[in-house]
């Protein structure tokens, strides 16, 4: 028997402070508030990828490297990372690119979790 998957992803990370994080999310990348739960103190925003959210838990300690890194297609990479400039995001150096295939921007959220940018140049090649 096949799991039955509904095409949704909801991709979880760590934040130390659910208020400033679900500003920072709003700001800088354009997420919308879907809900927010203090009692568990879990938030999950709508991100512009139709059933793809973010969800936030608030612990105590915010784990750095490892897990999973949410990558997010853009249309023109060199504009977002005009926008992550323009609003101070920290960056892992500047877009990467591997010939013919893709563009690559690794940025961070105000707790240090990774977040990449990728532009599919394979097509346009």
């Amino acid at each position: 028997m096949a799991i039955a998957f509904d095409g949704g992803l909801t991709c979880s990370m760590g934040v130390s402070d659910l208020g400033k994080a679900i500003d920072w999310y709003e700001e800088v990348l354009g997420f919308s508030l879907l809900y927010r739960v203090d009692d568990i103190a879990w938030a999950e925003l709508s991100t512009s990828v139709e059933k793809v959210n973010l969800g936030l838990s608030q612990v105590e300690e915010v784990k750095q490297g490892g897990g999973v890194t949410p990558t997010f297609g853009t249309q023109n990479i060199e504009a977002a990372k005009a926008d992550l400039d323009a609003k101070n995001v920290r960056q892992d150096g500047p877009i990467q690119t591997i010939p013919d295939m893709v563009k690559l921007l690794t940025f961070y959220d105000p707790d240090g979790n990774a977040l990449m940018f990728y532009q599919d140049i394979a097509e346009t090649a």
